[in-house]
């Protein structure tokens, strides 16, 4: 029997309903517990930051607390942390997919294809008149996780505006949103904002080790995931590390160019099944001329993500006038590429002409 595919999963890496800790975001945790404490629980909450931080962990973790946790405390007083008892009731429920009072709204899978449909329909936003409708019979809390926000059609979006506008006693919803500026202003204006803020390397190790069992090349992984759990794992999990330090040993070599190196690396994206692959490469070259022109803008070294980076930006990043070349390449090479792939233009060819606009560019910048 076949396993529905689910939106809010990263491949690699545990289903954020099942990640215990969540590091690095002890500002944003701190705030909803005040506002618990204080009996101020808003109904919306927009938890916003860039992708893969953690953002679908904390919703998990406050409708854990939230459905586990009596109003104002109970006996003890204000709890201290979101924590819950692995053991608890909730927890087991949870981590079944059978506690009634949570209902998580995401992408579908098609019925005809099995594939996730590209956006949250306004059938999943119906799903809630029967859910809330049970509250009515059974009180208690309703915890609604939306994730993400921004993948809302327009029909979605409103049907969700009109529960925020009108929230059933007992109803609580959380939307996991990556751009907020997508969201209709008003879904904005009546939720509470929680941001969350990108890991540093010790936060990223230890949410490496958590996800993935291993922790070793977290800094490298900070740098070029920007500070991103979820994306460090699809670096980590696609070979990034190892293609990276390829482009930075090609890079390395300009104004000349090892043509037969970079056919290899090219005739590697061919296929429908290395199609992760070429995007994990455009990506990665992207990021490596937005480094190469940080450091350069800045004239700060970076943390090395790969052997003899840190070389590469003394040569072709000596100053700010250099500095603007490579950022106006980055924003170029990655958008020709994405728009030939839209077409579908061979994706080493595409590669290979990256490589070559580079080369070009490198001599001149030498030069």
């Amino acid at each position: 029997m076949s396993v529905a595919p689910e939106a809010d999963r990263i491949a690699g890496a545990p289903h954020p309903r099942d990640t215990r800790r969540l590091y690095g975001q002890e500002a944003a945790e701190r705030r909803f517990l005040d506002a618990f404490a204080q009996d101020r629980l808003h109904h919306g909450w927009l938890i916003t930051g860039p992708r893969g931080i953690g953002k679908a962990t904390l919703a998990w973790r406050l409708a854990r607390f939230l459905l586990a946790e009596e109003p104002g405390g109970g006996l003890f007083g204000p709890p201290e942390t979101l924590d819950v008892d692995p053991d608890h009731p909730v927890s087991h429920r949870i981590a079944a997919g059978s506690e009634p009072g949570l209902l998580p709204i995401r992408r579908a899978a098609d019925d005809k294809t099995g594939r996730l449909k590209s956006q949250i329909t306004v059938d999943e936003v119906r799903k809630l008149r029967d859910f809330f409708g049970m509250s009515s019979a059974e009180g208690g809390r309703r915890v609604v996780i939306v994730d993400s926000a921004d993948e809302m059609n327009p029909s979605a979006a409103n049907a969700l505006l009109k529960l925020l506008e009108e929230p059933p006693a007992g109803a609580m919803l959380l939307l996991v949103s990556h751009q907020p500026s997508r969201l209709l202003p008003t879904i904005r204006s009546r939720c509470r904002e929680l941001r969350l803020q990108p890991l540093g390397p010790e936060d990223m190790a230890r949410a490496l080790e958590q996800a993935m069992g291993v922790a070793e090349e977290s800094e490298a992984l900070t740098a070029l995931s920007g500070g991103s759990v979820g994306e460090a794992i699809r670096v980590a999990s696609g070979g990034g590390l190892e293609l990276y330090a390829e482009i930075v040993a090609l890079l390395a070599e300009y104004p000349q160019m090892d043509r037969a190196r970079i056919l290899k690396l090219c005739n590697s994206l061919g296929g429908r099944e290395a199609e992760p692959r070429f995007d994990l490469t455009v990506r990665l070259l992207d990021l490596a001329l937005a480094r190469l022109a940080r450091a350069g803008a800045t004239g700060q070294p970076l943390p090395e993500a790969a052997p003899g980076e840190s070389r590469l930006h003394d040569r072709l990043a000596p100053d700010a006038r250099a500095a603007r070349h490579w950022a106006e390449l980055a924003a170029d090479l990655g958008a020709r590429a994405r728009g030939g792939r839209a077409v579908n233009l061979d994706p080493g060819a595409l590669v290979l002409d990256m490589f070559l606009r580079l080369e070009s560019a490198a001599r001149s910048a030498s030069g």
